[in-house]
């Protein structure tokens, strides 16, 4: 009978996440990470695999969260077009300006491993596709255009939150932030009423 773990497997997984987060996958040291986590290297190891496949866990229990929080928006908005325009709040907060872990790893890995490209393209899409739903919804409500192409303003949407994310990192600040991130809102989500 195998022993059991004497270790959160969460708690450990955000810690890695994190240090992955703030440092990077190249510059993450096996150090770092028997650090963060509180364990060492063989107990690491027999839970998670290398360094590439915590990563990966990593990775995919972040944009797993990130999925159920977006999900979770766009179902209890009062209208879609709520949840759809709080995509495009700027990231403004006491913490570090990280941008988002996808992206990141896509920036930094997807050119050299298959595996994070692929994830990046499942996320991405997985991430337009409920965007698409709030859209649709949001047409329904007779909030936004019903000509409106659902798939590529979800695209649009995507793509000018993680503009705003990266920009946020450049230590662009909060004021110029708030005001680029109304401007995208105005363009991509006019109020269908006015005028």
């Amino acid at each position: 009978m195998a022993r059991p773990r004497g270790f959160d497997e969460k708690q450990v997984l955000d810690a890695v996440r994190d240090q992955f987060w703030d440092a990077g996958y190249a510059a993450t040291s096996l150090e770092d990470l028997m650090r963060v986590s509180g364990l060492g290297k063989g107990s690491l190891y027999a839970a998670f695999g290398d360094k590439h496949q915590l990563f990966l866990r990593a990775l995919r229990g972040y944009t797993h969260e990130q999925h159920d929080h977006l999900r979770q928006a766009l179902a209890e908005a009062p209208r879609a077009l709520d949840a759809l325009r709080k995509i495009l709040e700027p990231p403004i907060g006491d913490g570090p300006r990280r941008g988002c872990l996808m992206a990141n790893s896509t920036l930094e890995l997807g050119n050299a491993d298959p595996e994070v490209l692929d994830h990046a393209h499942r996320t991405y899409e997985t991430s337009t596709a409920l965007i698409a739903d709030g859209v649709a919804r949001a047409q329904r409500e007779g909030d936004l255009p019903a000509d409106a192409d659902p798939i590529a303003l979800a695209r649009a949407l995507l793509a000018a939150q993680q503009g705003l994310l990266f920009m946020s990192r450049t230590g662009l600040d909060a004021a110029a932030l708030t005001a680029t991130a109304r401007s995208l809102a105005g363009q991509l989500l006019p109020d269908h009423h006015e005028g």
